[in-house]
């Protein structure tokens, strides 16, 4: 918690003295600032202090095995295109698991989100519960009447944008309205908070949905990744509470 909120004040300076693009990654409009950069190298060099030996799987700096069977999952600012705007809806994620660091045999143990603009700390750790600001977080066991508040978000590549548009419309039916944020571990938050009463997205990275995820089961919500048959390679991944996950799957799904 303290490493994830120095992260994010180091970030909001950087932000604050002016934005300089580093790189484009998977494709022209997936950039990477110095601030990302600068902003793993501190959470990193942190962490090396207080966990020596342990594994690091970041998103600027790559995978590194630890000589313990623990893993800091880190995504420096989630929601980079945000950030880069001056869009105030990007955090910093930071999330310790157990075992083989591969999001589907890995055991989440903690987890913290921060959102620098906000300065809200969301943060869980297993079997004691989801946290902000003092208060116990809880999902929304049942969406509204007028339907359910949700989230999503689309890939890089153009040419899976259709393959976004017809899960959005399938989507729709069950939705009272649709939240477009850009930063998946805020998503996952604002699930866990209540804020929001689902969320679906295909093609996250372990950076971010591995401290988000642990937010939601421990505020007593869902979370799912299945692979899709849709050529992209890239798995879709739903999150809800107990009252809308199967409605928000199967739509999110579809055939």
């Amino acid at each position: 918690m303290d490493i994830a909120r120095e992260a994010g004040e180091l970030a909001r300076r950087r932000r604050t003295e002016g934005v300089a693009i580093a790189a484009t990654k998977s494709a022209i409009a997936d950039i990477v600032t110095h601030a990302d950069r600068e902003v793993e190298a501190h959470i990193r060099g942190r962490l090396a202090a207080e966990r020596p030996g342990d594994g690091f799987l970041g998103e600027e700096s790559g995978a590194e095995l630890g000589e313990t069977d623990i893993t800091w999952v880190v995504d420096p600012i989630d929601g980079t295109v945000n950030y880069a705007y001056g869009i105030p809806a990007y955090a910093v994620s930071i999330a310790a698991v157990r075992g083989v660091p591969e999001p589907d045999r890995w055991e989440a143990l903690a987890g913290a989100v921060f959102s620098p603009a906000t300065d809200e700390l969301f943060h869980a750790a297993q079997g004691a519960g989801a946290w902000l600001r003092g208060h116990r977080l809880a999902v929304n066991a049942e969406p509204s009447p007028a339907g359910a508040l949700l989230a999503t978000g689309f890939g890089y590549d153009p040419e899976t944008h259709a393959g976004d548009l017809a899960r959005v419309a399938r989507v729709m039916p069950i939705a009272r309205d649709l939240r477009r944020m850009g930063a998946a571990s805020l998503d996952f938050a604002y699930v866990a908070a209540g804020r929001l009463d689902g969320y679906f997205e295909r093609g996250l990275q372990p950076w971010d949905h591995a401290a988000g995820a642990l937010l939601v089961s421990e505020a007593g919500g869902r979370t799912v990744r299945v692979e899709l048959d849709d050529m992209t390679g890239r798995a879709l991944f739903v999150t809800a509470g107990p009252g809308l996950f199967d409605r928000l799957f199967e739509a999110a799904r579809g055939s």
